[in-house]
């Protein structure tokens, strides 16, 4: 019985180095998902725990299409990021541009993952600033053929030019 008193006050003392406090749940979540030997962390993974894409296949896609650069090169997704390190990623019709502060392998929450880098993206464009595509009033029913050969010009996708 004495030595399990002796393995709590242990499990005590590692928890106060880990900087995990009772208040510090979001701390605490970070450091669980920080790599366990290394300070480096593959970039499609890095990318989608800190949530700047939905799903790491989308990340591992986005890297293979040429859509992520880390310190201005293109990279592969097995590519090892580093704290420092400057990620652009092309994704959802913007760039967005981040500095690695903070490695972590396993998704976490929002909060936490802001933690985890320093956003220097340009802000989104105003929602003013995008035309709507083919806006039509409701009930309006389909499209006759001379609207849709008007939506066609206006968009520029040419089509059979009418007289």
């Amino acid at each position: 019985m004495a030595s399990e008193g002796a393995d709590v006050e242990r499990d005590d003392e590692k928890n106060a180095d880990d900087g995990a406090t009772a208040s510090g749940d979001t701390l605490a979540a970070a450091v669980a998902a920080r790599p366990a030997g290394g300070e480096s962390v593959r970039v499609d993974s890095w990318i989608w725990s800190v949530r700047l894409v939905k799903t790491r296949s989308m990340g591992a896609t986005a890297c293979r299409g040429g859509h992520v650069r880390v310190n201005g090169e293109r990279v592969k997704p097995a590519y090892a990021v580093r704290v420092g390190d400057e990620v652009r990623l092309r994704h959802g019709g913007r760039e967005r541009i981040v500095v690695v502060k903070r490695v972590i392998r396993k998704r976490v929450g929002p909060p936490v993952a802001a933690e985890c880098y320093v956003d220097n993206s340009p802000p989104p464009p105003p929602r003013e600033a995008v035309a709507p595509a083919g806006v039509r009033d409701r009930g309006a029913g389909r499209p006759t053929k001379r609207d849709r050969r008007e939506l066609e010009r206006l968009r520029g996708l040419g089509g059979p030019e009418a007289p």
